[in-house]
């Protein structure tokens, strides 16, 4: 900021007597900024010390107001936890209308996700852009006197002999001279500031209102985030109540994936070895590919559907990323290591919820190698996706899961070696599709614009 100086009434009013807009906006930008706690009235902390001053009234109030703001926002909280609560047990054993709830929550969140990053992108440029602004300001300081101050002299067509010192004739006569060419100069510069103030200020409040619509999304997304929680253990609950041996085929699954090596040793010995993921598998090869597979979003809308609504085969051009975030690698890009990439990699958001593409039963969840935590799933007709890269998978082997359904959640890091070894700022998504055994190209499957894409 700028540092203050002491101005003479009469150096910041114009003609009439009142203060010239060019001076008030340079008066207000050199103003110094005052510390929270002395816009508070309230006196700065110093640790290790005690006040000997006792709280003013005014004071007392404002604690007192905080006390009462923290037990309403507790108060606020807990009617909010009860809510929940029993809006999940009105669910019953209604899998379809818990699963719609996880599909339809898990929507909200990455569409607030996505207003997030879009807001934080905004205020970056803004922030970038006020940095500029305040850098410029600074630099020409002494431009701003300087006109200030000729605008100012100007402004009251004072006689120039008063302008200059009186005991030099013709210094008064050079300084009127002067001063009649460099008016004009000066005016335009004085111009060229008050445009740069003036958009500084408005991208102060710019930034204000943005920050405001930020904090608003994200007490949006906690909120959206906690509900979908408390609806992935309700529905996990249930699951682990029908399967009745889930923790030991989770077991089991953890000891052979130790003992292989390969992606499709994986999917092989899941599919052929752990009862649930061979009965999914089994499933899968029966039901998987629909008598009708022509492509019918509405069949998607079924909630209660327990197999794929759309053959895999025919989504494509309709299937959504499983998280909000922009590709950095492409399917058959270098790998870094003499060879290809078989699928594609998604920067995200630390945090972000990752949700299964399409339908499909799962046959593995769980770490596997260098992927980190590893989601395969049997989506019928010989095709399995693969998702690695969460931090938390949030779904069992044997399950079933639809379109948009809420599987897994980012951590704030990358979780696979190939994408630590570029050194990945933020959390990446590995997805990888396979016919048959061999990684194919997932890009006709997605969809071309959002407004195609499927969320079920």
């Amino acid at each position: 900021m700028f540092a203050a100086r002491p101005l003479s009434r009469s150096s910041i009013t114009g003609r009439s007597g009142r203060p010239c807009r060019a001076s008030l906006i340079v008066l207000l930008v050199m103003l110094p900024v005052i510390p929270a706690a002395a816009q508070t009235g309230l006196r700065p902390s110093i640790p290790g010390t005690v006040s000997s001053t006792p709280p003013t009234p005014e004071q007392l109030k404002q604690r007192e107001q905080e006390l009462e703001a923290a037990r309403a926002a507790q108060k606020a909280a807990a009617e909010a936890q009860e809510r929940l609560k029993a809006d999940i047990a009105a669910l019953g054993d209604d899998r379809g209308k818990l699963n719609q709830q996880l599909i339809d929550v898990a929507a909200q969140v990455r569409s607030v996700e996505v207003r997030v990053g879009e807001a934080e992108t905004r205020l970056r440029g803004f922030d970038g852009r006020e940095q500029d602004l305040r850098t410029s300001l600074e630099a020409r300081r002494t431009e701003i006197i300087e006109v200030l101050a000729a605008l100012q002299r100007a402004g009251r067509r004072t006689p120039p002999a008063l302008l200059v010192r009186p005991e030099d004739a013709l210094q008064s006569l050079r300084t009127a001279m002067l001063l009649g060419s460099v008016i004009p100069e000066m005016r335009s510069r004085a111009e060229k500031l008050s445009t740069d103030l003036g958009e500084l200020v408005a991208i102060r409040k710019t930034i204000a209102s943005e920050r405001d619509k930020l904090a608003g999304d994200r007490d949006r997304l906690r909120t959206d985030q906690t509900r979908l929680a408390a609806l992935v253990e309700e529905r996990q609950r249930k699951q682990t109540s029908a399967e009745k041996d889930m923790e030991a085929e989770s077991a089991r699954a953890a000891v052979l994936a130790q003992q292989i090596d390969s992606l499709q040793g994986l999917i092989t010995t899941m599919e052929l070895d752990l009862k649930s993921a061979a009965k999914a598998a089994s499933t899968a090869s029966l039901q998987g590919v629909p008598v009708n597979s022509k492509p019918d979003a509405n069949a998607l809308r079924n909630p209660g559907r327990k197999a794929p609504a759309i053959a895999f085969a025919s989504t494509k051009g309709m299937l959504t990323f499983p998280v909000n975030g922009s590709k950095i690698r492409e399917f058959g890009a270098s790998d870094g290591a003499g060879g290809s990439d078989k699928g594609i990699s998604l920067a995200a958001r630390p945090g972000a919820q990752v949700t299964t593409p399409c339908d499909g039963w799962v046959v593995y969840a769980g770490p596997f190698r260098s992927y980190g935590q590893l989601l395969i799933l049997n989506a019928g007709g010989g095709y399995h996706v693969l998702i690695a890269g969460m931090e938390r998978i949030s779904v069992n082997i044997g399950q079933f899961v639809q379109t948009g359904e809420p599987v897994a959640t980012m951590g704030n890091s990358s979780q696979v070696a190939s994408i630590l070894a570029t050194n990945a700022s933020q959390p990446v998504l590995y997805v990888e599709f396979r016919k048959d055994g061999t990684p194919i190209d997932p890009g006709p499957w997605w969809a071309a614009n959002e407004g195609e894409k499927v969320r079920g």
